[in-house]
């Protein structure tokens, strides 16, 4: 669906060089929300202003649905973005204008006639919960409600792709829970393909499917998501797992827990998928002769499904806890051995 390869974007002043975006390469799948993270300045705002030629790349092509958008003139690039919809993350509504006028702009751009027009706005309205409200003025509206708002005039057109940047950095944790559930509706609704930047990892736990990690204007981890919360290679990954997992000294939590708790075993569990609902400590306590201290545990949900960590301390004969160990390695639950001293 979307395919990008050795993009790059310099800006030059007289005295410096900056490379925002610096040789990225992927591909984005029809139907999927794919999420780019990064710390502020890592590029991914430039990255997507690039992706409509909001901004044009220094070097290298972006190609949607088969159409090469670096190659277009301004008359054809115009068409183009008629099937790309945009939101920000504040809002860029028209304060003059009620809802109803907000949502149907680009649709008196493109020409489309006025009862066509309304019947289209009046769907749209409905698809992101704003029944009642067409004759209202932003500023009459929730933070929530506006961002509604951007959603269903960024939809119009009916693009095939949405981009969206930073699009809840602006809401609340409530109402920016409610804007992404109306993104993965809409994205199962309409088949929408949904590229979507942020620099807050719950927004890419809850609703992508895939996930790029940008730093220094680099793609410099991508997959799956639930792969990434698993397995994050990268130091910058990892401090984003952790805002969500809550382990922010993960590289030492198990040396930390065993120097707190100096007898036993102590084991980091890692629970994916369906094994998050194993009863896997009631089936150790009732199979060997141990006490099981659970001492610290999460679990939280991605797209393709539960991830989860538990800290447990074993303590009993050491022969029994390699055959505990031994047992758990044989589920599909993944255990991690704390470090010798």
């Amino acid at each position: 669906m979307i395919s990008i390869k050795g993009l790059s974007k310099v800006f030059r002043t007289k005295h410096q060089e900056v490379r925002a975006v610096d040789d990225l390469s992927l591909q984005i799948k029809k139907g999927e929300i794919y999420g780019v993270i990064g710390y502020s300045g890592a590029g991914k705002s430039t990255f997507i202003r690039l992706l409509n030629r909001l901004e044009d790349p220094t070097d290298g092509k972006v190609t949607i649905d088969d159409q090469e958008l670096t190659s277009l003139n301004k008359g054809k690039l115009r068409e183009a973005r008629q099937e790309i919809g945009m939101i920000f993350q504040h809002f860029n509504l028209l304060w003059s204008r009620t809802v109803h006028d907000n949502i149907a702009f680009p649709l008196e751009i493109a020409g489309v006639p006025k009862s066509e027009r309304t019947k289209r706005v009046n769907e749209l309205i409905d698809l992101v919960g704003l029944s009642g409200r067409g004759n209202s003025y932003p500023s009459q509206l929730s933070g929530g409600q506006k961002q509604r708002v951007g959603i269903a005039r960024a939809l119009a057109n009916k693009p095939k792709v949405l981009l969206c940047d930073e699009a809840t950095s602006a809401l609340d944790p409530e109402t920016t829970d409610s804007i992404l559930d109306l993104l993965v509706d809409i994205n199962e609704k309409l088949g929408l393909t949904i590229v979507l930047i942020t620099h807050e990892m719950h927004v890419i736990r809850k609703i992508c499917h895939q996930v790029a990690v940008m730093e220094q204007g680099k793609i410099v981890e991508q997959g799956d998501v639930l792969d990434v919360f698993l397995y994050p290679k990268e130091q910058v990954t990892k401090k984003f797992v952790d805002q969500v997992m809550g382990d922010p000294e993960r590289e030492h939590s198990l040396q930390l827990i065993k120097d707190t708790y100096k007898t036993g075993e102590i084991l980091r569990l890692h629970f994916v998928g369906e094994s998050t609902n194993q009863a896997l400590i009631s089936e150790i306590s009732r199979k060997f002769v141990l006490d099981v201290n659970i001492l610290h545990g999460k679990i939280t949900q991605t797209q393709k499904g539960a991830y989860g960590t538990m800290f447990v301390q074993f303590l009993g004969d050491k022969e029994e806890i390699t055959r505990a160990i031994e047992y758990i390695q044989s589920t599909s639950v993944e255990v991690e051995v704390s470090p010798d001293d």
